[in-house]
């Protein structure tokens, strides 16, 4: 790999923000999304009107939708959800008229039921309405709200569920959206996928965790693969796809079994991060191969989950224009005994209570238990004291 200013060993703090700072500097990938997977994602473009809202002109009462000066003739019914055309009203007549029905051309405002009275028509021999109107009134008019083709969201609205609403009203079926690809490998010829593992062999713990773990972040989750430990098939599934991140699971250290290096410097990579200085989870790797970035993750599945929230989120979350959802404001004080180590940075499963982190312990890097039980990892910085507040890192 190229030799650069961000290459080596670095400090737990130093790796989350150089993954932020190279998500945010690399092109946005932008994907249409169906509204239902929208939620919380940001648009990459503005979101315009394709019919205006309201589409027709509508009845904003139950009432009376009337014609002209009163009283008036009663000619009809009707009900919203119906289609084809209305008769027009006349002057002197009016429909009676439900909440949302379309009202006929004609009308000039709904009489409210609780303002109408209704008697017999000798004339007619039907009914016939009398009541105070005010022209215009209790009328949708189409529209009125928003014009066809007019720009209701625009570019890095972050999407709620008032915003999936409006979407759907003004007939959106999807919407464009930053949503980074990635696709998750896991690596090992001891890796078995189902079944109680054998003499040998141990069940992914890891590849149930990241694709969660991904989508919490802002990013569209390709099938999730399975290598051993074939140094070619690695190659090919790091360089030969076209997701934005690549994540390999395993083969980031540096034993014999261990290749994404090797391929990343056959690639022509950069290195951002190579190594951080934190327990459980220091065999971490970032770099970027043109506008593709590689995620290293130790293979063990306590220091992969503290890897992910290290490299993996700050990264992905930048690429979707989001906040990282591990981020929590403010400090917090631990309760109990917990040591610091004199150079890494520590991250201790807790859970949190008010402004109080209580450690749950089973946190080596090989088990995943303590971060079950857990709301958060306590970062505990390098010669911690005890005593003094400390930042949180939320698990998904």
């Amino acid at each position: 790999m190229h030799g650069c200013e961000h290459e080596g060993d670095v400090s737990w703090d130093q790796a989350r923000r150089r993954a932020r700072e190279l998500g945010e500097t690399l092109p946005v990938p932008v994907r249409d999304l169906p509204l239902e997977r929208a939620a919380g994602g940001v648009l990459a473009r503005d979101v315009h009107a394709l019919v205006g809202l309201p589409a027709f002109d509508a009845s904003a009462m139950d009432g009376y939708a009337v014609a002209g000066p009163g009283p008036w003739r009663l000619v009809g019914r009707h009900l919203a959800g119906g289609v084809g055309p209305c008769q027009a009203l006349a002057p002197g007549e009016a429909v009676e008229i439900a909440t949302g029905a379309r009202v006929p051309k004609g009308t000039e405002s709904v009489l409210p039921y609780e303002r109408a009275r209704v008697e017999p028509d000798p004339e007619s021999g039907g009914a016939r309405v009398t009541g105070e109107v005010e022209r215009g009134r209790h009328v949708r008019w189409s529209g009125e709200e928003t014009a066809p083709g007019e720009t209701v969201l625009t570019s890095g609205h972050r999407v709620g569920p008032a915003s999936l609403g409006i979407a759907a009203s003004l007939g959106h079926e999807t919407l464009p959206l930053r949503t980074p690809t990635v696709t998750i490998v896991v690596t090992g010829d001891e890796i078995t996928r189902s079944g109680l593992p054998g003499d040998g062999r141990v069940r992914d713990a890891i590849g149930p965790i990241l694709p969660g773990v991904a989508s919490w972040a802002g990013a569209h989750v390709e099938p999730l693969r399975h290598l051993g430990d074939d140094r070619a098939e690695l190659a090919e599934a790091m360089t030969g796809g076209g997701a934005d991140v690549v994540v390999v699971c395993g083969s980031s250290s540096k034993g014999p079994a261990d290749h994404v290096r090797s391929i990343l410097a056959e690639a022509g990579a950069d290195t951002v991060v190579d190594g951080v200085r934190c327990r459980p989870g220091h065999p971490q790797l970032l770099a970027r191969s043109g506008d593709q970035v590689v995620v290293g993750l130790p293979g063990n599945p306590g220091a992969a989950m503290v890897a992910a929230l290290t490299l993996f989120t700050p990264l992905v979350s930048a690429l979707a224009g989001r906040q990282d959802p591990a981020r929590v404001e403010g400090r917090f004080t631990v309760d109990g005994e917990v040591g610091a180590h004199p150079r890494d940075t520590r991250l201790v499963a807790v859970c949190v209570e008010e402004d109080r982190a209580v450690p749950v312990g089973h946190d080596r890097p090989g088990s995943l238990r303590g971060a079950a039980l857990a709301d958060a990892y306590a970062v505990i910085p390098p010669g911690w004291q005890g005593g003094g507040p400390v930042e949180l890192v939320r698990l998904p």
